[in-house]
């Protein structure tokens, strides 16, 4: 089964490279689905952010509050560490079930894991890192245009994230999504080809 972590910064379009890995045969499994699943209500690592952060964090209805989380996370790196912490070990539990669930259903399937914060996990247990790569200038218009997020919040988000060099040097494939959604496409479908082979 080959294990491939794709991986990018927030607005590089790797969301739009995993749909296209799924039309092609591949299970996705998405870390940021996984973080959500995590801390729904009854999930230890709900309990610990509560814990970690004051109950301020949970909603009336005992849910996560996210945007009170984002804002304190994203401006703070040591408050941003603490978080990590606590999710990423259960994401990891979680994503590695899915793995094996995958290659229990069919050892020669693609499975794709998409990924935003690889360097948080390591890459050991990936055969390929495929990073999708856009310019921040790009990435910052998508925020604020495809979400509507105020400028000065794009970029924050942009530079608490692992920078673009660090994150290509990571890379066995890079995925430039600057272009056309048709060039993005055809590198997805060029690496899928060079997978099948």
């Amino acid at each position: 089964m080959p294990l491939l972590a794709l991986t990018g910064g927030i607005a590089s379009g790797k969301s739009t490279i995993a749909a296209r890995f799924a039309e092609l045969g591949a299970t996705v499994v998405d870390a940021d689905v996984l973080a959500r699943e995590v801390v729904e209500p009854g999930e230890p690592a709900l309990a610990a952010v509560a814990e970690a952060f004051g109950d301020g964090m949970l909603l009336p209805d005992g849910r996560l509050d996210r945007p009170a989380l984002g804002r304190i996370v994203f401006a703070d790196p040591d408050a941003r560490h603490r978080l990590n912490g606590i999710v990423h070990p259960a994401v990891v539990e979680r994503s590695q079930a899915l793995f094996r669930a995958a290659l229990e259903q069919d050892p020669q399937r693609v499975v794709v894991y998409d990924v935003p914060l690889l360097d948080a996990r390591g890459t050991g247990e990936f055969e390929r890192i495929v990073v999708a790569d856009a310019p921040v200038e790009v990435r910052v218009r998508r925020l604020v245009t495809l979400r509507g997020m105020a400028e000065d919040d794009a970029r924050a988000r942009i530079a608490a994230q692992l920078d673009d060099d660090a994150r290509r040097a990571l890379a066995t494939d890079v995925v430039d999504t600057s272009g056309t959604l048709a060039d993005t496409f055809a590198q997805v479908d060029a690496l899928w080809a060079r997978l099948q082979g």
